[in-house]
């Protein structure tokens, strides 16, 4: 029996990445239609991983397909939002009181740091939106709930779809970095419920700024 090489990724994993970041670069437009010709043309792939890598944007909410119309980038409306960021803040803010009760020195310390980073990118909003995320993550990350993990991740890949993004507004970098701090002290002082109270506030400012 001849030995099967498997490629470490498949094709429509890497298409998949390649449609991921042009929808939230906004090369690929919300509520625009997807080209799967042009695009198949352009990779030099067939349709099949190209439509495999659509469904998989669509089980992460960024792309609708319809019925005899092919692919469309998700255009979210304020209501989305509004459904989004309640999730977000129930999913994240019982993370956040997590790691205010269970979380170690090494993993507080790592959120401090990544605090100290966004403190130093409020000059570079594109720097500052990655931190950002990666600081939200890192929260995840510590508590070790994969579940929770992969919910928050799928609608953090939603909340970019809107052209409202909160951290757009004027002075929302300075009251989001004040918001953290508060996180911040809550997980210090080892209290999960301020942590978690702290978190919701977060999110209730996030959305108001959003809108």
């Amino acid at each position: 029996m001849s030995t099967v090489t498997l490629s470490p990724r498949a094709l429509y994993e890497e298409v998949a990445d390649h449609l991921r970041q042009r929808i939230f670069s906004d090369v690929l437009a919300p509520g625009s239609w997807i080209d799967e010709a042009k695009i198949a043309e352009e990779f030099g792939i067939s349709r099949t991983p190209l439509r495999e890598a659509l469904k998989v944007l669509a089980s992460e909410g960024l792309v609708t397909m319809r019925v005899r119309r092919g692919a469309w980038v998700t255009e979210v409306t304020h209501e989305d939002m509004k459904q989004v960021y309640h999730l977000l803040s129930l999913l994240e803010s019982d993370a956040a009181a997590w790691v205010a009760e269970f979380a170690s020195a090494a993993q507080r310390a790592e959120l401090h740091a990544l605090h100290k980073e966004l403190m130093a990118a409020t000059l570079d909003r594109k720097l500052f939106f990655s931190i950002n995320e990666q600081f939200h993550m890192r929260i995840l990350e510590a508590t070790q709930n994969k579940w929770l993990f992969q919910m928050v991740q799928d609608l953090r890949r939603v909340m970019k779809l809107s052209r409202h993004n909160s951290l757009l507004k004027s002075g929302r970098i300075t009251n989001s970095l004040e918001e953290h701090e508060t996180i911040m002290a809550a997980f210090d002082a080892r209290d999960p419920v301020a942590a978690r109270q702290a978190m919701q506030a977060h999110f209730v400012q996030g959305l108001d700024a959003a809108g």
